[in-house]
């Protein structure tokens, strides 16, 4: 590459300033944007990435083996906005040697804090709560009315005790969680710092009150939370899914909370995404369904958008990525 080339690369979406700023002041780049809130479409998509040297892309763009081939040899670099990667084509891009870069850490706290927070308002029913006051079905104290669960005295189970389900981990503990059992490939040594125990799926599974999904979307977890997954909770337990949509049979879910069979669920994640308004779940009122909004803090979207920019920018000059994917 000539000193002199300007490098063509299409971004897929308008993302925060931060990360514009790092890549209009490279000097590198014909920067070609879809400029909207909303997902490119398709046909422009693939018309965008013609000759690309470079894509910066978010969760809900599929980069498979089309769009691929319509970027053609000139594709460098890939560079996603999120820490998922499931919406990334990776042995084909792997293949053809393009270098995928992510944003990892950066967005820990905020899905972490998020967590706890849907956690909260789902066991304690606080949507229900809001709604009864604007609706009017606030009368008088009542012992029993809008009862929900404490985390105080409970055994909590994550599924996944990666970055994040540690950082939600840590967050539950002060709330005076009695038991924490965690499960995944392999214990893991930093559990010890929040008294994790590593137990088998199963016994997680039937001894949490509050069962925690927060792994990664692979083929060994896709459709994991299903018939036989809730028919092993307790009736009075609450589930929490801030991962992936897709590791939850949601037929499966709407069964387990209108049967009763667990006490309520709350999701951060949909299959698919938005949740069409007709869906069952948006019936129930013990089900608490949030937009996909684990990272939104200003700050945190700011960081990615920079990491983002960042690892673009390495990719397109064969330097070392802030924060690349192996694979």
């Amino acid at each position: 590459m000539s000193a002199q080339q300007i490098l063509k690369v299409f971004v897929t979406r308008r993302i925060p300033q931060e990360g514009m700023k790092i890549l209009q002041k490279a000097g590198l780049c014909n920067l070609s944007v879809w400029d909207s809130d909303e997902p490119v479409p398709r046909a422009e998509l693939l018309k965008g990435v013609a000759g690309a040297h470079g894509i910066l892309c978010l969760l809900s763009d599929k980069i498979d083996t089309e769009v691929l081939d319509a970027a053609g040899p000139n594709l460098k670099v890939i560079s996603t906005l999120s820490v998922g990667f499931d919406h990334l084509a990776i042995d084909e891009i792997k293949k053809r040697g393009i270098r995928v870069g992510y944003t990892p850490d950066v967005l820990t706290d905020a899905t972490a804090e998020l967590t706890v927070a849907l956690l909260l308002a789902t066991a304690r029913r606080l949507p229900e709560g809001v709604e009864e006051v604007k609706n009017g079905g606030w009368s008088t104290w009542k012992p029993l009315w809008l009862c929900g669960y404490g985390l105080s005295g409970s055994t909590v189970g994550v599924i996944g005790l990666g970055r994040i389900g540690l950082a939600i981990a840590r967050r539950l503990k002060p709330f005076g969680v009695k038991r924490l059992l965690y499960t995944g490939r392999q214990s893991k040594p930093q559990a010890q710092e929040v008294d994790g125990e590593y137990v088998p799926l199963d016994t997680l599974v039937s001894e949490s009150d509050f069962v925690v999904v927060s792994c990664s979307l692979t083929p060994d977890t896709q459709g994991l939370c299903d018939k036989t997954f809730f028919s092993k909770m307790k009736k009075t337990s609450i589930f929490i899914n801030t991962s992936r949509g897709a590791v939850v049979n949601q037929e499966d879910l709407f069964e387990a909370l209108s049967s009763g069979q667990i006490a309520a669920a709350g999701l951060d994640v949909t299959t698919p995404e938005p949740l069409p308004t007709a869906h069952p779940l948006l019936t129930l009122k013990n089900c608490v369904v949030l937009p996909h909004i684990g990272s939104a803090t200003y700050s945190t979207r700011g960081v990615m958008s920079e990491l983002t920019a960042n690892n673009l920018l390495a990719g397109l000059t064969g330097s070392e990525m802030p924060s690349e994917l192996k694979m």
